[in-house]
């Protein structure tokens, strides 16, 4: 667990529907930032508060489990999430997005078509 002082910086929605937040820290220790460079794109918790966390506040949050699969989306959406990510990495030529998505999501469903008997 990471505990660090810190000042809630700014916040903003996104189009997917979900948020992304932003904080400022002091200065860290080397250990505060292996631990932050070890948990680099993990799923976690979030606990803001300000006052200092209590001991059993902490204990509390240590114990907390959870399935962090996304549950938000559907497959589809995010295997179009996923298709619009690679988009704008590699467009193959396309330059609207619904047009490779739909090139994309044909060769899916033409390998799978493949496998029926």
């Amino acid at each position: 667990m990471i505990i660090l002082s810190s000042i809630l910086e700014s916040f903003r929605s996104l189009k997917d529907r979900t948020y992304k937040i932003t904080f400022e820290t002091n200065e860290l220790t080397p250990e505060q930032t292996a631990g932050i460079s070890t948990s680099l794109m993990q799923a976690g918790y979030l606990a803001f508060k300000t006052d200092v966390f209590k001991q059993a506040e902490k204990e509390m949050i240590d114990s907390l489990e959870a399935d962090f699969e996304d549950r938000g989306k559907t497959p589809g959406q995010r295997l179009r999430a996923v298709l619009f990510r690679l988009w704008e990495q590699v467009p193959e030529g396309y330059e609207d997005f619904n047009l490779y998505y739909q090139f994309k999501m044909n060769t899916v469903i033409e390998h799978f078509k493949s496998k029926l008997d």
